[in-house]
């Protein structure tokens, strides 16, 4: 992930956690925070506590991020952020529990007449190839819900787009043909279909290692009558540590109603 898409994703987050963006450029975000996000992000919980037991005036906390070092000025104060910082780990983990999946509008300024605006269901993936190393892959899946197409890297053409949590003026909704649970079968289907294509080299290897080890084992205990219970434990584990697999997680989603001409 590169600092201009964790620039994009905090932009997002926030707007749809309804906070205001009071800065944005291209090298930092300054944002004031909702009472909710605050709660959630800001590790306050007795100064929240107090301030109901009182009755006081919340005053949610005003944060600046900053995404590319290079670019800002020498005094600004903020919070340097980038793939692998415990702050952006944090938000990771908040949008999993707050907008595992959200419902966006494109908002297109031009809107001068009824426009419709058609279904996209976008669904971001995790797919594991687990052995006895590990490789994640990352992927955005979007499937319009009319007519079936379906868009990788969709999410790379979310970010180009004005997108609102509201339904905008001059526009309308176009009910889908494909409802959204069916819609997750046929992208996890798609996925199944492309990972049998793909080579399986790393899983021709994992198994080469695996019975390298497994020959290890067995001639450890070639001169024992009855094979012990360890012998079996050992076994179960080398298969535990070397077996291919591959596991496909949907990390979260959206409904996103677009233009016809969105891409």
């Amino acid at each position: 992930m590169q600092q201009p898409q964790i620039h994009d994703f905090l932009e997002r987050y926030f707007q749809a956690n309804e906070c205001e963006i009071l800065e944005n450029t291209a090298g930092y975000l300054t944002v004031q925070l909702t009472v909710d996000l605050d709660k959630e992000l800001m590790n306050r919980p007795f100064y929240w506590h107090y301030l109901e037991k009182t009755g006081g005036v919340p005053n949610p906390m005003k944060l600046t991020f900053i995404t590319d070092q290079n670019t800002v000025p020498e005094h600004l104060k903020g919070e340097t952020i980038y793939f692998g910082s415990p702050r952006l780990h944090q938000i990771f983990q908040s949008t999993k529990k707050l907008a595992r999946f959200i419902r966006l509008y494109e908002n297109n300024p031009l809107f001068q007449q009824q426009t419709p605006l058609f279904p996209w269901l976008c669904l971001n993936v995790k797919i594991s190839y687990q052995c006895d190393r590990k490789r994640d892959v990352f992927k955005s899946i979007g499937l319009q819900l009319i007519n079936g197409q379906l868009v990788e890297k969709f999410h790379d053409h979310l970010v180009k787009l004005n997108l609102t949590p509201k339904i905008p003026d001059y526009s309308f909704t176009l009910s889908p043909l494909i409802k959204p649970k069916s819609g997750i079968v046929r992208v996890e289907n798609y996925l199944k279909s492309q990972l049998e294509t793909e080579e399986d080299t790393w899983a021709n290897e994992a198994i080469e290692r695996w019975n390298k080890d497994l020959k290890l084992l067995n001639h450890f205990y070639e001169n024992e009558e009855d094979k012990t219970e360890n012998y079996e434990i050992e076994k179960q584990a080398l298969q535990e540590q070397y077996e291919p697999k591959i596991q496909i997680s949907f990390t979260n989603g959206g409904l996103f109603y677009l233009t016809d001409n969105a891409f």
